[in-house]
């Protein structure tokens, strides 16, 4: 028997719980599903007692920006607590490069756990300016922007590397393989990959290298395209002044 929606129930919600709870509600649905109706549901009170903390479906959809860029810089924090010193990867690199590789990480990891919220990522920028954006979100970019700051880049450089940064990530990520497969539970390759509903005289291309779209190293391709575009890049002129600290 459901729990009648009493003010008592009402008040065990909180922001970072309704946040949860549409994150996890998109994760197996996805966002077709996400409605204010449907979360409350999901909640087990009524659509009203939500709003306190999300009064609208825009605003619901700016809390999974805030959710997502949140375990971002949790990643982020675990990481820099689990990795005091240099990893053997990371020798011989420079520390900002080797920063931008962890963020690049910790934010590919987020992406893999919550694929369906990447594209309410990627676009919600489009509508949201700076200012009014998420506190998870504004303390990531203000942490990459530092770390090239310290690095000893000038501003108009730092700015120019941000963006081709995100850019990257954002890009590579939503090229995602899992978008190749047409029948997750279909054994057979050809099957699996809609591959037959592709006439062979007209996309043998496409035919031919769609199985190798669904069939790589996500993490190395991930960072050996961010250093190849780090090295198109000018050189920090104090890089020593950073130290490689997460801060």
């Amino acid at each position: 028997m459901d729990e009648p929606d009493t003010p008592e129930r009402r008040g065990r919600l909180s922001r970072p719980r309704v946040l949860a709870a549409a994150v996890a509600l998109v994760d197996r649905e996805g966002l077709a599903a996400l409605t204010m109706r449907r979360l409350a549901t999901d909640l087990g009170v009524e659509p009203m007692a939500i709003y306190r903390y999300t009064p609208g479906k825009e605003a619901l959809l700016d809390g999974l920006v805030e959710a997502f860029f949140a375990e971002v810089n949790d990643r982020l924090r675990t990481t820099a607590d689990t990795c005091a010193g240099p990893s053997s990867e990371s020798v011989g690199i420079l520390p900002w490069r080797a920063e931008l590789r962890r963020i690049a990480r910790a934010f590919a990891a987020a992406v893999h756990a919550h694929r369906e919220i990447l594209p309410v990522v990627a676009t919600r920028p489009l509508a949201v300016p700076v200012a009014r954006r998420p506190t998870p979100a504004l303390q990531l970019t203000e942490h990459i922007l530092a770390v090239l700051v310290r690095a000893g880049f000038d501003d108009a450089t730092a700015l120019a590397i941000y963006r081709a940064f995100v850019a990257w990530n954002l890009g590579w990520l939503l090229v995602d393989k899992r978008q190749v497969v047409d029948d997750p539970d279909e054994p057979d390759l050809l099957l699996r990959l809609g591959l037959h509903r592709l006439p062979a005289a007209e996309y043998p291309r496409l035919r031919a290298l769609v199985p190798q779209f669904a069939d790589y190293d996500e993490e190395q391709e991930l960072i050996a395209g961010l250093d190849s575009l780090l090295n198109r890049m000018p050189e920090p002129p104090l890089d020593s002044f950073y130290d490689g600290s997460a801060g």
